[in-house]
């Protein structure tokens, strides 16, 4: 006789830093016989898994994928049919670029039982930890997430000449490679040369690095700087309000001392 069907829980790890996950992930996590996790997913998570926990590797770089994203999903419905309580533990939030959909419909088709467990994504944590906020009364009253590896091939472009006005600020993910395209399409539809531009490199991470800059510029400095992924890019004039920020906390600190 067949043994029941698992579950499958799709959870959001947050942006790097440990502390960023929720009280929910860190139960999920606990209760996993099996744990498939990300590149980006903080290791330090895994210690919340059970002694014996089976943790499988399946994180992907530009251009080289520890498993393909059609794998991933044979392998949650090949343990989740053994019976197992499986974790998919993902940086950021499974519904925020993190093919967490894709997934939940694979286990839909057959037949598995599954929860979505969001997390912190990089738009809130990254931006947040640089002192970066996405809305500011008087300089933001919206934002985009985008996704900036669009750029190029088969898949439908990102309407870069909507979201040049149509939007207060923008946040996108997975841009570095294609800065230089990004920064052309915006200027090209009518995005002033002069518009704050950010970087923020492994962001809410002991690592992070925060690059500012202009339309103008940004795509010499993050050369200049050497910028890889894990990395965001926004863009709008709430990056100013980072210098202001700051300005306020060294004179707090000051203040203090």
């Amino acid at each position: 006789m067949r043994a029941p069907a698992g579950k499958v829980y799709i959870v959001g790890a947050g942006p790097g830093d440990p502390e960023l996950i929720t009280v929910k992930a860190i139960r999920r996590i606990g209760l996993a016989d099996v744990i498939l996790y990300d590149r980006l997913v903080n290791e330090e998570l895994l210690s919340y898994a059970r002694p014996g926990t089976e943790l499988v590797y399946c994180g992907k770089a530009p251009n080289a994928h520890a498993m393909p994203q059609e794998q991933i999903n044979k392998t949650l419905v090949a343990y989740a049919k053994e019976g197992k309580t499986v974790v998919r533990l993902k940086g950021g939030d499974p519904f925020v670029f993190g093919r967490g959909g894709e997934e939940a419909l694979e286990l839909a088709e057959n037949g598995i039982e599954w929860e979505i467990v969001p997390g912190v994504t990089s738009a809130i944590g990254a931006a947040a930890s640089a002192a970066i906020p996405l809305t500011h009364r008087g300089k933001a009253a919206s934002f985009a997430c985008v996704t900036g590896n669009r750029c190029h091939g088969d898949q439908e472009p990102v309407r870069w000449d909507l979201l040049a006005h149509s939007v207060d600020t923008l946040a996108i993910y997975m841009g570095v490679s294609q800065l230089g395209v990004i920064r052309e399409e915006l200027l090209k539809h009518g995005k002033a040369s002069s518009t704050p531009v950010a970087i923020i490199e492994q962001g809410t991470t002991s690592k992070q690095r925060v690059i500012t800059g202009t339309l103008a510029d940004i795509h010499k400095l993050a050369l200049s700087m050497k910028v890889v992924n894990p990395a965001l890019i926004i863009v709008g004039e709430v990056v100013k309000v980072r210098e202001q920020l700051l300005l306020a906390e060294q004179q707090a600190e000051a203040w203090v001392m």
